[in-house]
């Protein structure tokens, strides 16, 4: 299966370099992948607490990637589902802590030395913690990145949890399983780019692993993150 125009995928086995295709190197808004950079900065916080919260769907202006809401969900499921209200939920609390713990140019201080790589520039100059308001989960092109850039990002060693959470939680119960029988399966992350001036879920990514293996793989032109997956399935060869 030939990629598409505007579809990109890097690949990186057993820890090597890199492998780029297609428009793998082009820079575009990273959508929901921003959750994964959350769990680099949070996630064993959420994870040892247990974080829970109840998407009805919207709250006051802000409208979730699902209607009717996604219910209550965990960071698991939060992360599957892409659930944007649950993680703005868990930013405003973790947000508090951080104030008190650092002060406020600590506090920016840190979140900017996690987020860098997604920045650019985009942000205003300033002192202080920035609005942590929905283009910090993903919405607009505040946070940019190519599949290779943030293939790169994961294979940092001080990253590695994120995909060690992604293994662990994205392919349920039976990778656990299958690992003990010695066996590894696919664990994959889908997420949705609102992209300025382009129909609602024309960019979708997706981001996965198999044992060392990791894959980061933008779509081009796809009405869902389910679309997405096939895509990269296909690409693959692995079974629908």
């Amino acid at each position: 299966m030939a990629l598409k125009p505007g579809e990109g995928l890097a690949l990186a086995f057993e820890g090597g370099e890199p492998r780029s295709f297609g428009e793998a190197r082009a820079v575009t808004p990273m959508g929901g992948l921003a959750k994964l950079v959350w769990l680099r900065m949070e996630g064993a916080t959420w994870s040892t607490g247990g974080v829970k919260f109840r998407c009805a769907g919207a709250a006051g202006s802000l409208a979730c990637s699902a209607a009717p809401g996604h219910g209550t969900v965990s960071l698991a499921k939060a992360l599957q589902e892409d659930c944007d209200l649950a993680f703005l939920a868990w930013i405003a609390e973790a947000q508090v802590h951080w104030l008190q713990d650092y002060g406020s140019d600590v506090a920016r201080y840190r979140l900017l030395e996690v987020f860098e790589p997604f920045l650019g520039r985009r942000l205003p100059a300033g002192q202080g913690l920035p609005a942590l308001t929905a283009l910090w989960v993903g919405d607009g092109d505040l946070l940019r990145t190519s599949p290779e850039a943030f293939l790169r990002w994961l294979v940092q060693p001080e990253n590695a949890e994120v995909a060690a959470f992604g293994r662990r939680t994205l392919a349920g119960y039976w990778v656990e399983v299958n690992v003990l029988l010695g066996r590894e399966n696919w664990w994959f992350k889908t997420a949705l780019a609102r992209v300025s001036g382009e129909p609602a879920g024309t960019r979708a990514w997706v981001v996965g692993g198999r044992g060392s293996t990791l894959v980061v793989f933008r779509a081009s032109q796809v009405t869902s993150r389910t679309e997405a997956l096939a895509r990269l399935r296909g690409l693959l060869g692995l079974k629908p």
